[in-house]
């Protein structure tokens, strides 16, 4: 594996799979995955769980900043390419209004959980994504840096293709 595909190793990504991990702790008041070793073996483990983790920062037009394998497979991007899109487009035209509304309420709650709701991914690929939880990112001093979702659970809406797991490469 070359260090394209370990982004999970650079000191940036460490650092926020730390706060992702920290802030869902907090938010939620249970871990959002076992905790065994130092950072570095964290955002590893982070980075290739069997469940999708991707986060936005707090710009005005909220660009990603972080997806763990999973999300970046189910999204259709390279890391690269994640971490220049604004994540309103995620989500279709139509259903941009509805993930805002989300996304406020778990930033006023903290997090949200049992979400429920229609994606896109870069390819143009539907799917609907069910029993997310949303939480607010926060570094060790609190400070608010962004949103992050989790999910395990989403069926694709093309008419062939129903399942709930992407197959293993």
């Amino acid at each position: 594996m070359d260090d394209s595909i370990q982004v999970w190793r650079r000191p940036e990504v460490v650092e926020w799979s730390q706060w992702l991990l920290d802030s869902y702790r907090q938010c939620v008041g249970q871990e959002l995955m076992q905790r065994v070793g130092g950072p570095e073996a964290q955002a590893q483990a982070l980075f290739t769980a069997p469940f999708v983790v991707v986060s936005h920062g707090t710009q005005d037009d909220p660009i990603l900043n972080y997806g763990s394998q999973l999300a970046l497979t189910l999204w259709e991007m390279t890391w690269e390419q994640l971490v220049q899109t604004p994540s309103r487009l995620t989500a279709e035209p139509v259903n941009r209004a509805e993930r805002e509304r989300m996304l406020e309420r778990a930033r006023v709650q903290g997090y949200l959980d049992n979400y429920r709701g229609v994606r896109i991914s870069r390819g143009g690929r539907r799917f609907l994504i069910e029993q997310a939880l949303v939480w607010t990112v926060v570094d060790q001093a609190g400070h608010r840096r962004g949103q992050a979702a989790t999910f395990s659970r989403w069926t694709f809406l093309e008419p062939t293709e129903s399942r709930h797991m992407l197959p293993a490469e």
